[in-house]
């Protein structure tokens, strides 16, 4: 089973990866989340990025991760006691001015002490300023590599959900194959059936037939709701199914269209059963069929 899923990179679209990096006084925390989609929905949540690598980075992560809805966050958090804060000298000034003048002319603003002071000048508007964000070239580098190793993270989580979808993948057509040879021990019941309906009929309206008519009656009657050929394209599908799943390289979309063929196949096996045992087993084969289509819409 591993060497299948590393040889075809059967991957689930659903995934997260996560990778760090500490860029001077600060760490930067790369997290990449993905669910399903019908293509590479590419949203960046994150004002760190420089606007001219937007462009980059969508392209990128669209080479990777191929498809789904992905978001992309970058968080900067300070490891140092400084950090990336520092003191507007100038704003600062202009305030410890106004106060200083509010001093001379106010006899009240005298009595506030100068600790007391620079607590409140420190927490006004403007005061405190993070430094700018922009990054220099080698500083965008490392925090590309941190963005590349978060790819290859939800990458490899992927591949791990792969595995399971593929494990609950096979066991479900299995499944279905397997109900659907059940369905050959009451086919034989199924005719005599028919056959006995009719007789029971002609009886009660105590109507003579000619024996030779009623049986190519009976027989055209029973080759309208034959389901041999429902059967044979239905396994056939099972077989496509698993062999597209096995052998081609990112097949979700495939699949979808393989499983509405073997809908198809079972619903009119369904209309054509005839045969209540039969009918258990087709509806046991579209619940199956159900989880199929629900897990084929979540692989890449």
């Amino acid at each position: 089973l591993r060497d299948i899923l590393e040889k075809n990179m059967i991957k689930s679209m659903t995934g997260y990866g996560k990778a760090e990096c500490q860029i001077e006084k600060s760490k930067y925390c790369v997290e990449i989340r993905s669910v399903n989609g019908k293509g590479a929905d590419v949203s960046l949540k994150t004002s760190l990025i420089p606007r001219e690598k937007e462009v980059e980075i969508r392209k990128l992560i669209a080479q990777k991760l191929t498809r789904g809805n992905i978001d992309l966050f970058i968080n900067k958090e300070s490891i140092s006691i400084d950090g990336d804060k520092q003191i507007n000298k100038d704003v600062l000034k202009g305030y410890l001015a106004q106060i200083q003048e509010l001093r001379s002319e106010c006899s009240e603003f005298s009595k506030i002490d100068d600790t007391s002071l620079m607590s409140t000048l420190l927490r006004m508007p403007d005061v405190i300023e993070s430094k700018k964000d922009e990054l220099s070239e080698d500083e965008w580098n490392t925090l590309l590599k941190a963005i590349n190793d978060a790819i290859d993270n939800i990458n490899s989580f992927r591949c791990k959900e792969g595995e399971s979808l593929y494990a609950d993948l096979t066991e479900k057509v299995s499944n279905i194959e397997k109900y659907l040879q059940e369905v050959a021990q009451y086919e034989e019941e199924r005719i005599s059936q028919i056959r006995d309906r009719i007789n029971n009929k002609l009886s009660e309206i105590k109507a003579d037939s000619d024996g030779n008519r009623l049986e190519q009656e009976i027989i055209y009657y029973i080759e309208k709701l034959d389901i041999n050929e429902e059967k044979v394209r239905l396994k056939q599908h099972c077989n496509y199914f698993r062999e597209t799943l096995e052998n081609e390289e990112n097949p979700g979309k495939k699949l979808g269209f393989i499983a509405q063929e073997m809908g198809r196949e079972i619903n009119t096996m369904g209309s054509k059963a005839n045969h209540h045992e039969i009918q258990k087993l087709v509806v046991k084969m579209k619940d199956e069929l159900e989880k199929i289509k629900e897990q084929s819409l979540n692989i890449l």
